[in-house]
């Protein structure tokens, strides 16, 4: 059974902006079913022209592009809530890959309904133009990661990111979370190598900043970790549910 909009439990959490009753409504048209695939499917590829447009409500995922020499960078990671493939219904086709990285429900939309978005509900509209302004945002701080900060500040500046994504989803308990993902996969994003990953991970251990092992990420001081990551945690901001 698919899921109404109006028992998203997406909804309930404080990370999400309300929803008006007239939203939605309106979100229950548009959407035309779900979708559940299990871990490593790819969702949408890189120069595909998908029909479709999709919210992740349950379950983790990857975005990345892939070089001509097969090397992978990891765009970012795809958490409850992330709209997936804005970038095909407003250009024609995606610039990266979706993949599954466990087993996931995706709410699935007509992209040939978008712009009923800005005829109808030009607030719903601004929405998507918010989240589409978060990502670049987010881009643009990962490219200064890239740049400019160590390599123990950009793990430390992921893994923050991370578990401050997550404990606004309730996927923190005891300053632990879920992180089902690989050290490539880190290191992909990174743009480090797997050994260099993985000793500066044994860093932020031995500092007790991080542990990641056994697919858990546990921080026992958010702060603490924010810091050596030059990271500001004092603002954030709530996240529109299309």
């Amino acid at each position: 059974m698919s899921t109404k909009c109006q028992n998203c439990p997406l909804r309930r959490m404080s990370a999400f902006e309300e929803m008006s009753a007239d939203d939605v409504k309106f979100m229950q048209k548009f959407k035309v079913g779900e979708l559940v695939v299990d871990a490593g499917t790819p969702i949408l590829m890189e120069g595909s022209n998908s029909p479709q447009l999709y919210t992740a409500l349950h379950g983790m995922g990857l975005r990345y592009k892939l070089l001509s020499n097969g090397a992978r960078h990891v765009v970012s990671l795809v958490f409850p809530g992330d709209f997936v493939g804005l970038q095909a219904g407003i250009m024609g086709e995606m610039g990266h890959s979706v993949e599954a990285t466990t087993k996931m429900t995706l709410c699935v939309f007509d992209r040939s309904e978008i712009w009923t978005f800005f005829k109808e509900r030009p607030e719903r509209a601004f929405s998507l133009t918010w989240l589409a302004a978060v990502e670049e945002h987010f881009l643009g701080e990962a490219l200064s990661t890239l740049g400019r900060r160590s390599a123990l500040q950009s793990v430390a500046w992921a893994l923050a990111r991370i578990y401050i994504r997550g404990s606004a989803l309730k996927l923190v308990s005891n300053s632990a979370m879920k992180l089902p993902y690989k050290q490539q996969d880190l290191a992909d994003a990174l743009g480090l190598s797997l050994v260099h990953t993985n000793k500066t991970l044994a860093r932020l251990k031995a500092r007790q900043l991080a542990v990641w092992s056994d697919g858990t990420l546990r921080i026992p001081d958010i702060d603490a970790l924010a810091e050596v990551a030059l990271l500001d945690t004092r603002t954030v901001q709530l996240r529109p549910i299309i």
